[in-house]
């Protein structure tokens, strides 16, 4: 018989904070270390490591009164600190994109001249960064998007406003491919192989 998979870091931080959800209460580290073996299955020696950890991540909220230490945290508490996740990860989004655009337009420039230079080389490496990096904070966008359907309601409107930044953007590469194309008697795929531009690249549908 197969031995049991113990729990995650991530499975005993989520069960954690289900303790404080749901109690909306306050307690101490040794209370913490009684409940949350018998409710949740979490082993008694990583309860103290699992709790500093959400409070680390500002998911917890502790308190030293008199010679006791106290933790607590409201539904309320994890919605915030999601949301300045999410924004925060925004700004950098829109910053990388920014990056991003400027580089093409550094890189296009470079292309009058088709001999191979350092300094283009050094364009195209950044390029290829800086879209890995896009790439990275789309998807972590959407976990936050996915994480809590509340959350979804309270940022669709800046949700809709990113896809139409995303968008535009798109379309500031498809013109740009156009003006290389028409001015330098380049194909498509080459162009898409010289500056890393994804062959499945389109417009984010709603």
């Amino acid at each position: 018989m197969s031995k049991k998979r113990g729990l995650s870091a991530d499975e005993k931080k989520i069960r954690m904070l289900e303790i404080f959800h749901q109690s909306k209460d306050f307690y101490q580290l040794k209370e913490l270390e009684k409940i949350a073996p018998k409710e949740k299955g979490i082993t008694m020696q990583s309860v103290k490591e699992v709790v500093q950890s959400l409070v680390d991540d500002h998911l917890v909220d502790s308190e030293k009164i008199g010679t006791s230490i106290y933790f607590w945290s409201f539904p309320s508490k994890a919605k915030n600190a999601k949301k300045r996740k999410f924004l925060n990860t925004q700004d950098e989004f829109e910053e990388i994109s920014k990056k991003l655009k400027k580089t093409e337009e550094a890189i296009i420039l470079e292309s009058a001249d088709r001999e191979t230079s350092e300094e283009r080389n050094v364009l195209l490496k950044l390029l290829d960064e800086v879209t890995k990096r896009e790439s990275e904070l789309k998807k972590e966008l959407q976990k936050y998007r996915d994480s809590d359907p509340e959350y979804i309601a309270q940022l669709k409107i800046e949700v809709e406003e990113l896809k139409t930044a995303a968008n535009r953007w798109t379309e500031n590469i498809y013109i740009l491919k156009s003006y290389i194309k028409n001015n330098f008697q380049i194909d498509n795929d080459i162009i898409d192989q010289n500056f890393n531009i994804p062959a499945d690249l389109d417009y984010i549908e709603n």
